[in-house]
């Protein structure tokens, strides 16, 4: 067994370690390492942001070790606080269940399923927080310790309300390592303070503190923020293939290769090299191929060039029938292209919005008709009357 070798190849595309000595222990011994990562399913998709973390989880597993997923139905109704200007909306159970299935499902497209153990933390922590152990935690840890966060502090200084469950909320996912005997965490670098408190949890029961370790944040198809659902600028490993290529491909050249030092194993200076439209279609050939196949892949790229530079209807044109008049707003919502009317009132002002390749700015009363609806450049629907 190779330590050093193993280290290194734990720590690529790392930000930070933080208890190597405590890592490079455990794997001196031959143990199977429990490594943690946990997902609140406020939202039922996964995204190319996840997927940083979720590669690197199967890199331990290819390694031998377990990777525990942790769904955080629990702390799911409270809100992950982290890089957050306002409190979360508290979720109902029901949502909560139906996206962690999803998530579940959604995981596997990266992760080996029988390396993958599945824990829900309202498993442990309900007991948690109705016993004697959310008494001996709380006791060691501190109010100036849990504010010492910079987006608690931002928010303060804002006079912007910070929840009570806000500031528990690093002690729930900490214990959740206690619960699980977490060897290492593996997270986002927004994710350190959490991940941080976890350790000091652990040190309470007396368990050797996991191993902290940081993946890089994923800037999403927006060029400034990280890539979130709340701020709709992701590329979700659900998204059908062609609408993963589309968005890769909208991305700024800057952004694709960061993308590639991130998502692949690509050199990225020999794809610098590449003209930016072929190193671009090639990030986004990869990624359909890693979650859709080869084939889903070639025809996506195929697809692609079809709308986009021979100006061509795709040959996956998805059909509806309008069976009587309807606003083109609501026909915006009926064949899935808007998801609110505000959205759909929006983009027929902006002028992305054509029928028969005729723009329409304004909405009005559409009488059924076969025709070819378009949105933007990548949103095509044939309609057709009853």
């Amino acid at each position: 067994m190779n330590i050093e070798k193993d280290i290194n190849l734990i720590k690529k595309n790392v930000l930070e370690m933080i208890g190597e000595a405590e890592l490079k222990e455990k794997l001196s011994s031959g143990a199977k390492l429990r490594v943690k990562f946990g997902v609140d399913p406020t939202s039922c998709d996964l995204h190319l942001g996840h997927s940083v973390v979720l590669q690197k989880l199967r890199q331990f597993q290819d390694m031998g070790h377990t990777v525990v997923l942790i769904i955080g139905d629990f702390t799911a109704q409270i809100g992950d606080p982290s890089g957050r200007d306002t409190t979360r909306p508290v979720l109902a159970d029901d949502i909560v269940k139906r996206n962690a299935e999803t998530c579940t499902q959604q995981a596997f497209k990266v992760l080996e399923k029988s390396r993958t153990e599945i824990r829900y933390n309202s498993e442990w922590l309900k007991g948690f927080m109705a016993g004697q152990d959310f008494i001996n935690v709380s006791k060691n840890m501190t109010i100036s310790r849990l504010l010492e966060r910079e987006d608690f502090k931002s928010r303060l200084a804002d006079q912007s309300p910070v929840s009570l469950l806000e500031i528990l909320y690093p002690i729930f996912q900490g214990y959740d390592s206690v619960a699980i005997k977490a060897d290492i965490e593996l997270g986002g670098n927004d994710q350190i303070f959490n991940m941080l408190v976890g350790r000091a949890v652990q040190k309470i029961y007396s368990q050797t503190p996991q191993t902290v370790t940081t993946m890089p944040l994923l800037v999403g198809t927006d060029g400034v923020k990280k890539m979130s659902k709340s701020y709709c600028n992701y590329i979700g490993i659900a998204d059908s293939a062609s609408d993963i290529f589309g968005k890769v491909m909208s991305i700024s050249d800057d952004l694709m290769y960061d993308y590639y030092k991130i998502l692949t194993d690509e050199n990225v200076e020999e794809i610098k090299a590449l003209h930016p439209m072929k190193a671009k279609k090639k990030l986004a050939s990869i990624l359909v191929e890693k979650y859709h196949g080869k084939n889903e892949a070639e025809g996506a790229l195929e697809n692609f060039e079809k709308v986009f530079s021979k100006k061509e209807i795709p040959e996956d044109i998805q059909e509806f029938i309008v069976s009587k008049p309807e606003k083109l707003v609501d026909i915006l919502l009926l064949v899935g292209i808007c998801k609110g009317k505000n959205e759909a009132r929006r983009l027929i002002s902006q002028g992305a919005v054509k029928i028969d390749n005729e723009k329409i700015k304004e909405d009005f009363i559409f009488e059924p008709k076969e025709c070819i609806l378009q949105v933007g450049r990548r949103h095509f629907r044939k309609l057709r009357g009853s």
